[in-house]
């Protein structure tokens, strides 16, 4: 479902994530399983990691992830890792991590992505971040 051409927001849905579709993108070991949903500035995805999943990329996309099952960890370029479990969450805005993820026993994650999480958009108060 693309719904790229919506501008003035987006009206009351639901989403049957059983149709889908599900693009695979291969790791360095194993794979991650994209059900994407497109709308003006923002990209929401349901993704599955498979056992012995590790990311191919350093990504510096902001992102709101929420652990739906299984667990993983995210990766740090500096070499921190944070371990993220079913019900726990992240945010972080574009530009402001670096970070991979990875998971041994697989995971399935909700992550909300697009414009809102960009260090210069007007509805993101950056005296919040130094708090």
């Amino acid at each position: 479902m693309d719904n790229g051409n919506l501008a003035f927001g987006i009206p009351f849905q639901s989403i049957d994530w059983n149709t889908i579709e599900k693009v695979v993108y291969k790791g360095e070991r194993g794979a991650a399983y994209w059900q994407t949903l497109h709308y003006a500035g923002l990209r929401i995805r349901v993704v599955e990691y498979s056992a012995d999943y590790f990311a191919d990329h350093w990504c510096r996309k902001g992102h709101f992830v929420q652990c739906l099952e299984g667990e993983f960890l995210s990766q740090m370029e500096d070499g921190s890792n944070v371990h993220l479990k079913k019900g726990m969450s992240y945010i972080v805005s574009d530009e402001l991590s670096s970070h991979r993820s990875l998971s041994i026993t697989g995971a399935t994650l909700l992550i909300i992505d697009g414009d809102f999480l960009k260090i210069n958009h007007p509805g993101l108060n950056m005296d919040l971040l130094s708090e």
